[in-house]
């Protein structure tokens, strides 16, 4: 079969273009044949060896997020045929004995996960684990099932098992563009949370309240803090989810209301900031949350809520796996809204 595949650091040259192995299953796994992937931060800072997950390894076949078909199954999988379209729970927490990829669920340890600990869908086929596979809709495309795994599940996830998101809450979500934002966006609004999102542009903001945002501001050229002080007339907001990390860090705090929650779920502008006043947060009673992973059971949840829901799957652009570097330079430059997709 035909992968993308990195054996050593760098920027997009590494990415080759080539032949591998076909994956073959256990007892306990399925081979799909890989529909559509999406691309995520982490696909592209581990190429470039900036961050990477306990138990990564080279050479790497990146992609999280895997929809398609199953093309062969192992022994004993009796739960799904070849053929059956299928979307794919990345994290190798709870996966059974029977599988190739038993044996990874650290969840606070070295974690598997599909596409950044083992090989996963830049690729024309890949293996998976038959406890990890869920049923695609018929009206479902592969391209919006391939954009829910990493994204919605880290922000349902975020939101409601660690921020204990409630109806009627302020809560501020910036990077607004990004698919983890536009996902937890619809997963507040669902609830009937009040959503205040920031971007870099008055176009992501646009973009965001047609998505359901009721207030926005580009967070380049606005006093975010004050801001959401106005929206809120002087409270504050309930929660901040973020997954920029250094950039908004000190506005992030100061937006909240006592007893406020910023909930932290990435570091894509940087891994050390700095909190700005220790006596503001302890004195209002500020909590900062660290969105972990998150369990087996929750996954099949959010898929059912998602496919059952009036949700939107912003697709920014759709490009063929041979084309994966370029497709990883565009979500560098920060010029897109919505996942970027890769079809194999």
């Amino acid at each position: 079969m035909k992968a993308l595949v990195y054996e050593a650091h760098g920027g997009p040259e590494v990415l080759h273009y080539k032949d591998v192995p076909d994956p073959v299953p256990g007892d306990g796994d399925v081979v799909i044949d890989v529909k559509a992937t999406s691309i995520n931060h982490l696909d592209v800072t581990q190429r470039n060896g900036w961050f990477a997950l306990p138990g990564y390894s080279l050479p790497h076949i990146a992609g999280m997020d895997i929809a398609g078909t199953v093309r062969e199954v192992g022994q004993g999988v009796t739960r799904f045929s070849i053929g059956d379209r299928v979307v794919v729970d990345p994290s190798l927490a709870g996966v059974g004995g029977n599988s190739k990829l038993a044996g990874k669920g650290d969840l606070y340890g070295a974690l598997g996960v599909l596409g950044a600990t083992v090989n996963g869908g830049y690729a024309e086929r890949c293996l998976a684990p038959e406890t990890h596979l869920y049923k695609i809709p018929d009206a479902m495309s592969f391209d919006v099932a391939a954009a829910f795994p990493t994204a919605w599940m880290t922000a349902h996830h975020a939101l409601f098992d660690v921020g204990a998101l409630k109806e009627g809450e302020f809560i501020m979500i910036h990077a607004a563009g990004s698919g983890v934002s536009m996902a937890a966006i619809q997963w507040a609004k669902s609830i009937g949370a009040t959503v205040l999102a920031t971007a870099g542009s008055e176009d992501k903001c646009t973009k965001a309240r047609d998505l359901g945002a009721d207030f926005t501001c580009v967070n380049r050229d606005k006093d975010v803090a004050a801001w959401a002080r106005e929206v809120t007339q002087g409270r504050g907001v309930d929660m901040v989810f973020d997954h920029v990390g250094e950039a908004l860090w000190a506005p992030s705090m100061f937006s909240l209301a006592t007893r406020g929650r910023l909930v932290c779920c990435g570091n894509t502008s940087g891994d050390s900031p700095k909190i700005p006043s220790l006596g503001y947060m302890f004195h209002m009673g500020i909590k900062i949350l660290g969105s972990d992973p998150y369990l087996p059971e929750e996954f099949g949840l959010a898929w059912d809520a998602f496919c059952d829901g009036d949700f939107q799957q912003i697709i920014d652009s759709k490009h063929a796996l041979c084309d994966g570097a370029a497709a990883q330079e565009k979500l560098l430059s920060g010029q897109f809204f919505g996942k970027i997709i890769l079809n194999p």
